[in-house]
């Protein structure tokens, strides 16, 4: 079984920033490769995760189910995050998210007076003040995800759902 893409000597780019990743986690947890590998009982061996990490070998799904587990952490926050698009809603072509402000606005219940305030909080930042369509990137999505407690591959659908989704009106012939 490979570890990395055709060439046996280059990972791929996706494995070293799933290396980079755990690396990050590790580090935030205080901990060396020496202390996984002790507090583990060795089921994480010093020298295997350095190469998870340097991405010279590629982690398998259940083992970095284990690895979450061990450092308490959803599965999600062991792979990167920046290469998660936002999905359209059929899932086949990656796009930004339009929300609709005007039909928010509609909404002042809790998580969308959250939201809300959110969205307000870009517009200032972007200097962006039309009022009635926010375009939100990857990690405002993030952050809306955790507001509406959804995946952020979900944000989208979710949001369609609730009809908040921008949808420019087709023009009559």
């Amino acid at each position: 079984m490979k570890d990395h893409d055709e060439h046996d000597d280059v990972p791929s780019p996706y494995t070293l920033k799933v290396g980079d990743r755990l690396r990050v986690i590790r580090r935030q947890k205080r901990m060396s490769l020496q202390d996984v590998e002790a507090a583990s009982n060795e089921e994480f061996k010093a020298s295997v995760l350095g190469a998870y990490e340097r991405g010279e070998r590629a982690i398998s799904v259940p083992r970095l189910a284990r690895l979450a587990a061990f450092y308490a952490v959803p599965v999600r926050q062991l792979l990167p995050m920046d290469d998660i698009p936002v999905s359209d809603l059929d899932g086949a072509q990656p796009r930004k998210l339009a929300i609709d402000l005007v039909k928010l606005s509609r909404h002042r219940e809790p998580p969308f007076d959250t939201v809300a305030r959110l969205l307000r909080m870009i517009q200032v930042q972007r200097q962006d003040y039309n009022g009635k369509v926010i375009t939100v990137r990857v990690d405002e999505a993030r952050a809306i995800a955790a507001m509406l407690d959804v995946p952020v591959d979900e944000v989208g659908p979710r949001l369609d759902t609730l009809g908040l989704l921008y949808k420019p009106e087709s023009p009559t012939g």
